[in-house]
């Protein structure tokens, strides 16, 4: 259940970040080039509510994302819990890059690292400025050693941007996952 339980805690931190936007902010740009931060949303519900297609299961989702962003991230969130507290569900496989995996594998390794980034992508499209919490820079940074260069590869990160060596660990981990840590939104 650990993969439950950490989805849990980061979904609980990204959430309260989403209450965090005004309506205006939506729209805004994300330091996710050519993305707003309800694009930013928008890739992590369809990241989640996919993943659980590979294994047979669906996440609902009635929410239109435009006429309310939390509820329709509320919606998908309970339903990847609903997957990750079942003990079968979590536990079904799938092939992923060639190698045989589960629900509760993928999500424990890159859904929570999506979490983390992403609520910073979306916080600072809002012009806010957000701490990740210490375990998780580490979780993430150990979560980019292990998946190399595969992570720019295919796509799934814009390419490293170089930070000072005397960084935080959180703007060395922004950096490694293709953003300027100074971002901000003009």
């Amino acid at each position: 259940m650990i993969a439950a339980d950490r989805y849990r805690r980061l979904a609980e931190v990204f959430d309260t970040t989403m209450e965090a936007i005004s309506a205006g902010d939506w729209n805004n740009p994300s330091p996710c080039e050519g993305w707003s931060a309800r694009d930013v949303l928008s890739h992590v519900l369809d990241s989640e509510a996919d993943v659980v297609t590979k294994v047979g299961l669906s996440i609902e989702r009635s929410v239109n994302l435009t006429d309310d962003p939390v509820a329709a991230w509320r919606e998908v969130r309970d339903g990847m819990q609903t997957v990750l507290d079942d003990p079968a569900t979590a536990a079904l496989e799938y092939e992923s890059f060639g190698s045989p995996t589960t629900i509760a594998a993928t999500v424990e390794r890159f859904f929570c690292f999506d979490l983390i980034v992403h609520r910073w992508d979306i916080a600072r499209a809002a012009g806010k400025d957000i701490t990740i919490p210490a375990e998780d820079v580490a979780a993430a940074h150990a979560f980019l050693d292990s998946i190399g260069q595969m992570i720019y590869d295919y796509g799934a990160s814009a390419p490293a941007v170089a930070v000072a060596e005397e960084a935080s660990s959180q703007d060395k981990l922004l950096g490694r996952a293709g953003r300027d840590p100074q971002w901000s939104v003009s």
